[in-house]
């Protein structure tokens, strides 16, 4: 399994000089979004690699996530519309979620849509998760895209601004500690929020 999930990042960095290399990048990017694709490692190979198109990298990631988030949207969207019914109601799923507690945790994502969007893309929590239920529970299009273009943009541009400012010396500790980092930074700001509102 593990050397399975290796093959796409020993694919990139192989292909790293390629001029196709920009298009793959934005595309896996668009694939993170929708299905298990862990692509931080491959950012950071992309930003050390060439520090001086890391911002484009950051853009690229940017903009492949966030339409990828859009497609992640619209096939839970989908699903709502031919199947959420069946899905809710159906008898093993009950067993974990009830139908009315489901519609108490759509209610509570459409009201917090803003801040939900903006935790799952900037955090470890999983984007393809958050955007896939976003469809699923109707919450709006608008704050999907908005709360992505700044989210996943706010964490693909730090990456991208460490690994410039500090190359080499990054390598092995920009993935170790990347993402407990940004889970901290937003249980900081949640709750600063929660103690002055």
């Amino acid at each position: 399994m593990l050397s399975w999930l290796k093959r796409p990042y020993q694919w990139m960095g192989s292909s790293i000089d390629s001029p196709y290399a920009d298009y793959i990048l934005c595309f896996l990017f668009y694939l993170e979004a929708i299905f298990f694709l862990p692509t931080d490692p491959i950012l950071i190979l992309f930003c050390l690699t060439r520090r001086d198109r890391a911002i484009r990298y950051a853009t690229l990631a940017t903009v492949g996530s966030v339409f990828g988030g859009i497609t992640s949207y619209y096939i839970g969207s989908t699903l709502w519309n031919y199947y959420g019914e069946a899905i809710i109601h159906n008898n093993t799923i009950n067993f974990i979620l009830s139908p009315s507690r489901f519609y108490r945790l759509a209610e509570l994502y459409q009201e917090h849509e803003w801040g939900a969007i903006m935790v799952a893309g900037f955090t470890p929590i999983p984007y393809k998760a958050a955007t896939l239920a976003a469809g699923f529970c109707n919450i709006s299009i608008k704050a999907l895209i908005v709360g992505s273009i700044v989210s996943r943009g706010a964490r693909f541009y730090l990456l991208a601004g460490a690994c410039i400012l500090f190359g080499e010396r990054i390598n092995g500790s920009v993935e170790k500690y990347f993402n407990l980092i940004l889970l901290l930074a937003a249980v900081l700001i949640m709750v600063s929020v929660w103690l002055f509102t």
